[in-house]
């Protein structure tokens, strides 16, 4: 881990991979349990703790509630801003959503110890709004762009509870924090221009607000046409995307632009989904060839469906212990 973080070869890259378990996530015991669980398992070199995506709504007054099937996520039931007006009122209203994943993940770091870190998922502020309206990316950004007034001191708000959900993280035990913009760093939502104006700052103050002893985060830009060059603007050791989506960088591509550790190569929705083995081993094999394995952290592009099988995650150890 630390070879890859510092740009250097090891024996091999880190590996690690993640997905939801719908079902776990709804109590901290049960998800730090089968977290646990799956990285001895598959022998992950880092675990991304991967919390309920709605847990960062619910912190400001959406509610959820469990789809009861386990390949299905949670069911939105009211949205904390159902119109233009409620972004007057966005506030932490329900912190313990928030402090179950923080009392999850402490469990996760002190079973697998300091051996194999831990970091702890963080959805960028403008991912949380979009999650406050509905999950409606194209309202979100409409609103911002044209309501300022309104939107700005909502996602301020938003921002100031993620940096103290990070903080509490790492003091739990967490190595850094996955700091995902999970839908909004795409050209055909926000030219990077508009983005930089918008929204950059509100990320930018996120992660310069980390604490010292974070030493492994991770920037996550999900999505396709990529505006890359926002990587370079904040603060990570490493930056994680999908080089099979379109119009995103490979990772030796990106690794160059962003002069820093890459995470990725896999296919979270075409190999590891649906093989076969060895495709996975074939894919791995190719990210390290193009890398050169340096400043590579092997992993899926994004999370991982949970339909996948576990000989397909295997796989992606069994590649490098070849």
């Amino acid at each position: 881990m630390l070879a890859a973080i510092a740009m250097g070869v090891a024996d091999r890259p880190p590996v690690g991979a993640w997905g939801h378990t719908y079902r776990e996530e709804w109590s901290p015991e049960a998800l730090a349990s089968i977290t646990v669980e799956r990285a001895r398992q598959f022998g992950w070199d880092f675990v991304k703790f991967q919390p309920r995506a709605s847990s960062f709504a619910e912190a400001f007054g959406s509610v959820y509630k469990p789809a009861g099937h386990r390949l299905k996520g949670p069911v939105l039931v009211s949205a904390a801003v159902p119109d233009l007006e409620s972004w007057r009122e966005v506030q932490l209203v329900n912190p313990k959503a928030l402090d179950d994943q923080v009392e999850s993940i402490g469990i996760v770091a002190r079973e697998l110890g300091p051996d194999v870190p831990v970091i702890q998922t963080v959805f960028s502020p403008i991912t949380v709004g979009g999650y406050l309206v509905g999950k409606s990316q194209a309202r979100v950004v409409r609103e911002l762009r044209k309501h300022p007034e309104l939107v700005r001191p909502a996602l301020e708000k938003i921002a100031e509870a993620l940096v103290d959900f990070s903080r509490s993280s790492v003091e739990a035990g967490a190595a850094g924090i996955f700091y995902a913009i999970s839908g909004y760093a795409g050209r055909g939502v926000m030219p990077e221009d508009v983005y930089r104006d918008l929204v950059l700052p509100y990320d930018v103050s996120v992660l310069r607000q980390l604490p010292s002893e974070a030493w492994f985060n991770v920037v996550h830009l999900c999505g396709s046409n990529l505006n890359f060059g926002l990587a370079r603007d904040m603060p990570a050791q490493v930056v994680s995307w999908s080089i099979h989506n379109q119009g995103n960088p490979s990772l030796a591509e990106g690794r160059k632009l962003i002069g820093r550790a890459v995470m990725g190569g896999l296919g979270q929705r075409a190999s590891l989904l649906y093989g076969p083995p060895p495709e996975v081993e074939a894919e791995a094999r190719r990210a390290v060839a193009e890398t050169g394995g340096r400043g590579l952290l092997l992993a899926p592009g994004c999370s991982v469906p949970t339909r996948a099988k576990d000989i397909n995650l295997a796989a992606m150890v069994s590649a490098l212990a070849a």
